[in-house]
């Protein structure tokens, strides 16, 4: 099986966009979207780009898990690049909302040290020759995070609240792989 398959290189696809995101986003490109403004969005074009880019990147996760399982083309490689591009897509995201004032840095902070946690518990588990799959509430983090990034990063009212269910899912969920992996810990 070749480990430079379709699922793959859309995985691998949200490494390279992740930057593109950053860049638009921080490009200061600040002319705004005025048809959006009746809608009550305050985006830039710098805004949109990313969010566009952002949005389509974060497909691709749905894309290539359902290509992989459906034809059977599930790889080592593709369980390494998957969960790691996106860390890499929502981390940059998040830094760059942090460094134009949108987002508070704690929420980064808990959300990125949330996902050290679980990295690390995979790998203690997996050390012992137990797999840690992803779980329902890792899924509903994953959404509920993309979804409240692209409304923060294009200015859909509302953002901030749906960053703060994400936030609460992110925490939930980090403590919920905790409490599952408490039998690895508990060994001598």
């Amino acid at each position: 099986m070749r480990a430079l398959n379709l699922p793959n290189l859309l995985s691998l696809s949200r490494v390279f966009l992740a930057p593109l995101v950053m860049v638009f986003l921080t490009l200061k490109i600040t002319a705004p979207v005025k048809p959006l403004g009746s809608f009550g969005v305050d985006a830039t074009y710098g805004d949109l780009l990313a969010g566009v880019v952002f949005i389509l990147a974060a497909l691709t996760d749905t894309a290539d898990g359902y290509l992989a399982r459906k034809h059977g083309m599930v790889t080592n490689l593709g369980k390494l690049i998957d969960p790691l591009a996106d860390k890499i897509l929502v981390t940059a995201a998040l830094i760059s909302l942090v460094e134009l004032q949108r987002l508070p840095a704690w929420i980064v902070v808990v959300i990125v040290a949330r996902e050290f946690l679980v990295t690390g518990l995979r790998m203690v588990a997996a050390a012992e020759g137990v797999v840690v799959a992803a779980s329902r509430g890792g899924k509903a983090k994953t959404v509920s995070q993309i979804v409240a990034i692209s409304m923060v990063m294009l200015g859909i009212p509302g953002g901030l609240a749906a960053m703060g269910v994400a936030l609460v899912l992110t925490v939930w969920s980090g403590m919920d792989y905790l409490v599952g992996c408490r039998d690895i810990f508990m060994k001598d």
